[in-house]
């Protein structure tokens, strides 16, 4: 039955996948699904977005670079060019640190060498993320935080891309301060109402921080992320994959850093094209964390998508 019910799902994906984008195509479904695991009879809700597939999110080098190190336990490694996430080779880690900074640095020259690239590119060794992103534990809370954000009146997308990228294998402290499964800062957890002391600290509450999580996107990084883009002239739809992503990145890298990496960038349009150049532009407090965090929330995505089709028993359309 399982693989009556991928065959048919994946069947669907490559005919929608192969067509040339059609704005009438349901962008977004809310599914119920059962049977991920074995002695699992419990149905949880997730959001599935075609758009994924139509407008080709899905083919990028960098979040299927991402997808890869999902699957990857720490102690290998994937050697690659930091502005495209080309993968050059998997090595054991061990094995490569076990090598002198001169013989590490010689290696970058190699590739830099070989592959025609600029002496200024940055060739990366990035470890597995097998053991953080533990997807079978984050699965059920997703349910619970698309029930909290349609409640809030707030896109559950928003609910599920959180969840599986800020602190999917456990409850913990980020090394800036954020808490929780939602990842908020303590400064921003107390302005959206809750209690952060020396006695108590409301991130931990599931449901609560999933509220101040929807209060945020929906009072602070929405309206400030369509204040930028209307100074630019630049039109959006809030159901467009580009624009959820920019909103996501306001989320984690605060409202004037994403300004800063615009007046960079200065795009006319909002699309794909933003986005990966957003993945190559640097300005402010807008690094490497920032850019990879879009890539994050596409490769988590798209695994929980294959996640979802490998293992269900039952699939169904719940509407949105």
């Amino acid at each position: 039955m399982k693989q009556i019910v991928a065959n048919i799902i994946l069947f669907t994906l490559f005919i929608t996948s192969v067509s040339f984008y059609n704005p009438t195509i349901e962008k977004v479904e809310l599914l119920s699904v059962s049977g991920l695991n074995e002695n699992d009879t419990a149905d949880y809700s997730f959001i599935k977005t075609h758009q994924l597939y139509v407008e080709r999110w899905d083919t990028l080098s960098q979040p299927n670079f991402w997808r890869t190190l999902m699957n990857m336990h720490h102690d290998s490694a994937l050697i690659n060019v930091s502005s495209t996430r080309q993968i050059i080779k998997k090595v054991a880690l061990k094995d490569w640190n076990s090598l002198s900074e001169i013989d590490k640095e010689c290696f970058r020259d190699s590739v830099r060498s070989y592959y025609f690239l600029n002496p200024e590119d940055r060739i990366f060794v990035t470890n597995g993320r097998k053991f953080f992103y533990d997807f079978d534990n984050v699965m059920p809370y997703i349910s619970r935080g698309i029930t909290v954000f349609k409640q809030n009146n707030v896109d559950p997308f928003y609910a599920q891309a959180i969840l599986l990228i800020e602190s999917p294998n456990k409850l913990q402290k980020s090394n800036v301060g954020a808490y929780g499964s939602f990842q908020i800062m303590k400064d921003v957890a107390i302005h959206l109402g809750l209690k952060v002391n020396k006695y108590v600290d409301e991130r931990k509450d599931f449901d609560k921080s999933a509220w101040a999580a929807a209060k945020l996107i929906r009072t602070i990084c929405i309206p400030e992320l369509n204040k930028i883009l209307d100074a630019k002239g630049i039109a959006y739809n809030p159901n467009d994959i580009w624009y959820r992503l920019m909103v996501m990145h306001v989320y984690h890298a605060g409202a004037g850093n994403v300004r800063r990496v615009l007046d960079v960038i200065n795009p006319k349009e909002g699309n794909m094209e933003l986005i990966t150049t957003l993945w190559q532009t640097e300005a402010g407090g807008f690094k490497n964390a920032s850019q990879n965090y879009s890539q994050l929330v596409l490769a988590s995505m798209l695994e929980l998508d294959e996640i979802i089709y490998n293992r269900c028993n039952t699939l169904s359309n719940i509407g949105f």
